[in-house]
């Protein structure tokens, strides 16, 4: 299989891997800096209320989990992180529609598609590389 030969298709790869890698990270981070925005406003109070954590400490929690999303796009199981930042994201849209929030919710449901799209891309890679091992190991047996 050629799939990943095709500039197009591993660009497309690259643009969405980076993208996943370096924003899940900074995000995370910022939850303890607060620089891009306050953060606890963004959760809803509905949550607030039934999660045992203060606003401020629970997004520091959140801010754990999208650093280690990130990285798990980064490492070998970039599959993995990325099916994790899809869902994290469709977690975030929920919140943020329960605050009445739907216009960034939309654009986070639009980013969840964007790290589905990469997860599906991964399988094609993966599945590329295995076949290209397999036909270089028959060729090099019957040489």
């Amino acid at each position: 299989m050629k799939h990943f030969e095709d500039t197009r298709l591993s660009s497309s790869y690259w643009a969405l891997r980076v993208t996943f890698i370096a924003l899940p990270i900074l995000a995370g981070l910022d939850k303890f800096a607060n620089l891009l925005t306050y953060w606890p406003h963004y959760l809803s109070p509905s949550f607030a209320r039934v999660i045992p954590l203060p606003p401020g400490a629970f997004m520091r929690l959140v801010g754990v989990i999208e650093v280690v999303a990130g990285l798990l796009v980064l490492s070998k199981l970039t599959r993995l992180g990325s099916y994790v930042v899809m869902a994290w994201l469709v977690c975030i849209a929920i919140n943020l529609t329960s605050m009445r929030m739907f216009d960034i919710a939309v654009r986070d449901l639009a980013l969840a598609a964007g790290a589905f799209a990469l997860a599906r891309l991964e399988e094609v890679r993966a599945g590329a590389t295995q076949t290209a091992a397999r036909l270089h190991g028959t060729a090099a047996a019957t040489a």
